[in-house]
């Protein structure tokens, strides 16, 4: 499976690819200039961290699929600075930097979110950030782990 390098992380620890994973996960592709990635995706998957963090594994991956591709060193201290001072994401992201895993992954643009059951099988492929695509992968989580609202049932 294509998955970041290590150094493609920006910002908190790398993670494994989904098949070393032991717990499910949820990665979103997202983009700095897209509106709906920075005012409902990002602070969605902040409140799923918050709710399921513990249980599931969430990964934030900036593309530049469908959007300007930029060199590294100008995306990279942005993205930097967006996860680390201004969204403060308690969660890894990392940089596709030309759109390449993106595509590997069949998004449709950004955000897309794509669930991982442990051991690597896609699941789940979700595009957009509308609360249509938010209430799906609310129930996913609530599913995978037995919580309602981060609660356990």
């Amino acid at each position: 499976m294509d998955w970041p390098a290590p150094t493609d992380f920006v910002h908190g620890d790398p993670l494994p690819p989904p098949q070393d994973w032991t717990r499910p996960g949820l990665v979103m592709t997202f983009n700095l200039e897209c509106p709906g990635c920075v005012s409902r995706g990002i602070p969605f998957i902040k409140r799923l961290h918050a709710e399921f963090g513990d249980a599931v594994h969430l990964l934030a991956v900036h593309t530049s699929y469908g959007h300007r591709q930029l060199p590294r060193g100008d995306v990279e201290p942005t993205l930097k600075k967006f996860a680390q001072t201004y969204a403060k994401l308690p969660f890894p992201v990392a940089l596709d930097l030309t759109g390449t895993l993106a595509r590997h992954w069949h998004t449709e643009g950004t955000p897309h979110w794509l669930a991982f059951a442990p051991g690597g099988d896609l699941i789940r492929s979700v595009y957009g950030s509308q609360e249509n695509a938010q209430t799906r992968l609310q129930y996913l989580l609530e599913e995978w782990t037995g919580r309602t609202g981060g609660q356990q049932v």
